[in-house]
């Protein structure tokens, strides 16, 4: 299969869907000649021009306001927050609007809205502009939340998500952009609420998501080597959670390490604990193990910055620590 860097497959579902349904449309702040903060969807403004591709002012809540209002009466917004930082800017449109009207209007009101944001540590951008705020967005009931950790699943679950006719937080990590990976040519869906095992095995269970499923990889490929299998879930969308894949692997391995980049303290991996303590305490062997960001802000210094995301001594030490 032909490879192609995380950034060119978002752009390629971008460009894919916005030829088949001319509802689409792309709006963020310098989202057109420029392309994006991060550059996506530079070569795109070329053929879709200004009439598909809005520059927006630099106010989030502008730009979710427009998407929000563009999806009700029946077009299917792409809009995009630079940051994820600032979704907090813009947390009343999310939470308030966009998470609640469907259920408001009795299921006759739909809001078939991508928010595209960007998060993760690693590229000297510092605590305003580096942090993993999942966790906020999963506590908000309507919302769907999907974070895609290789270039095969940010296609096709972009494509999943912009035929959704409800409101999904898109999150593209940055240090993913230029990794390249296999990628089907032409339309290619991955379900949503669908986990993906990355390695199977039989010893414990690492389960991650968005960049860290590969920093879990390489932890399961060293571990590998010492004689300790490792099975490596990946779980692609946060809402809706594929508590099957996560359940059925711990009933197997009897051990869990959850691996993620945001701080430990009331991150997702807390709610993946508890369903596993919920619903497969009798098949655990071990307590469950969290391999997280620490409780500070991220700072700017590189050392400091490398130390504070996870890696994959810390991995391969909770996972020996419960064998």
């Amino acid at each position: 299969m032909r490879q192609i860097t995380y950034r060119d497959a978002i752009r390629e579902a971008i460009e894919f869907e916005m030829r088949r349904d001319p509802r689409m449309f792309l709006a963020g702040e310098d989202a057109g000649r420029m392309g994006g903060a991060n550059f996506v969807t530079k070569p795109s403004f070329a053929e879709f021009g200004t009439d598909r591709i809005k520059d927006t002012p630099i106010s989030e809540t502008a730009i979710i306001g427009l998407g929000v209002g563009a999806a009700v009466t029946g077009l299917r917004p792409v809009v995009e927050i630079t940051f994820m930082d600032f979704m907090g800017v813009c947390m009343d449109e999310v939470a308030n609007q966009a998470a609640k009207m469907r259920y408001m209007f009795g299921g006759k009101a739909k809001i078939p809205l991508v928010i595209r944001t960007v998060n993760g540590a690693g590229n000297r951008t510092a605590a305003q502009h580096s942090q993993s705020l999942e966790a906020w967005l999963t506590h908000i009931p309507g919302l769907k939340v999907v974070m895609p950790s290789t270039p095969a699943n940010a296609k096709g679950l972009f494509l999943s998500s912009v035929r959704d006719d409800n409101p999904i937080i898109f999150v593209e990590n940055r240090m993913l952009y230029s990794k390249k990976g296999d990628c089907p040519e032409g339309e290619y869906l991955v379900p949503l609420g669908k986990a993906n095992i990355m390695k199977e095995g039989s010893d414990a269970t690492i389960i991650s998501w968005s960049r860290m499923v590969h920093t879990s990889l390489a932890a399961a490929n060293l571990l590998a080597k010492e004689g300790i299998n490792c099975e490596v879930i990946d779980l692609q969308t946060l809402v809706p959670l594929d508590k099957e894949t996560i359940l059925a692997s711990i009933k197997k391995t009897g051990k869990a390490v959850i691996v993620h980049e945001a701080v430990k303290t009331s991150g997702f991996g807390a709610e993946v604990a508890a369903i596993i303590a919920d619903e497969a305490f009798s098949f655990l062997k071990s307590p469950i193990k969290r391999v997280t960001a620490p409780d500070t802000p991220i700072p700017y210094a590189s050392k400091l910055e490398d130390e504070f995301i996870p890696n994959e001594a810390k991995i391969i030490s909770a996972v020996k620590s419960i064998m």
